[in-house]
């Protein structure tokens, strides 16, 4: 059962995805890491932050349907690709061990918050519609690439998605936050589904955090605006600073 003091390290930071997950993108910067923190192994890590992570997207999902921002003859065919890509992601994922999973860490994590931090403001200026078959082309690609990578590890994954939508496909920020909250939903589900049927997750501490989340979500997306990103990069950066530190740490101790 986890300890009370990792109870108080991940929920917070759980709120903090949320939030951020539900502005931006890439909710998975803070989220996973928190349970790295807490001291779980990689594979619980990934597991129940799936957990979590599902539970605060659903709700995200159902206001951003509430709202207009999902087009949906278009998520239902990025919900497929995700679900396809996600199944793939996990599984190679489950093959990999802590020793390998580690080193990967120390290269993605600071090429993912790299990546955050050097992204203009997203969806700033509107590009002309492609058409049709063109743009669900683009977007199935999308959602499979992501959905793989998301099964995988996760973390910068919405933020991904948001510039290659509006990039590639041309959509509005509105849609493009839409969309993405589909594929990140399907590929949340299928990949906890391969962690959960392999033992990889703690559910007390995932369903807790994902109270959490939800108050994230809840907050952010009151809050959704093309300035939201600029809110959390410094929380970003301290904790993706505070994770690579404690990743090394092991791997020195080990």
């Amino acid at each position: 059962m986890p300890t009370w003091m990792q109870y108080a390290i991940v929920c917070p930071l759980i709120f903090l995805g949320g939030f951020l997950d539900a502005i931006a993108g890439g909710g998975g910067l803070i989220s996973l890491p928190a349970y790295l923190i807490a001291g779980f192994p990689v594979h619980v890590s990934i597991g129940t932050n799936k957990l979590s992570s599902t539970i605060g997207t659903t709700i995200t999902t159902w206001k951003f349907w509430k709202r207009g921002y999902i087009r949906p003859k278009l998520s239902l065919i990025c919900a497929l690709c995700a679900l396809v890509g996600s199944s793939v992601g996990a599984n190679i994922a489950m093959h990999l061990s802590d020793r390998v999973f580690k080193p990967l860490l120390l290269v993605i994590l600071p090429l993912t918050a790299l990546y955050v931090f050097r992204t203009k403001t997203i969806g700033a200026s509107e590009k002309d519609a492609l058409p049709p078959a063109r743009t669900a082309l683009i977007c199935a690609a999308v959602a499979l690439g992501m959905g793989t990578y998301d099964g995988f590890y996760g973390p910068g994954s919405g933020t991904f998605m948001l510039l290659l939508l509006t990039g590639a496909a041309h959509l509005s920020l509105n849609d493009a936050a839409g969309t993405t909250k589909v594929i990140n939903l399907c590929s949340n589900i299928a990949a906890l589904t391969t962690y959960l049927l392999n033992g990889q997750g703690n559910i007390p501490l995932g369903l807790t955090a994902g109270l959490f989340g939800i108050a994230g979500c809840s907050l952010g997306v009151r809050c959704f605006s093309q300035r939201g990103s600029r809110i959390v990069k410094p929380l970003i950066a301290v904790v993706l600073g505070i994770c690579f530190v404690r990743v090394i740490w092991e791997m020195a101790a080990g």
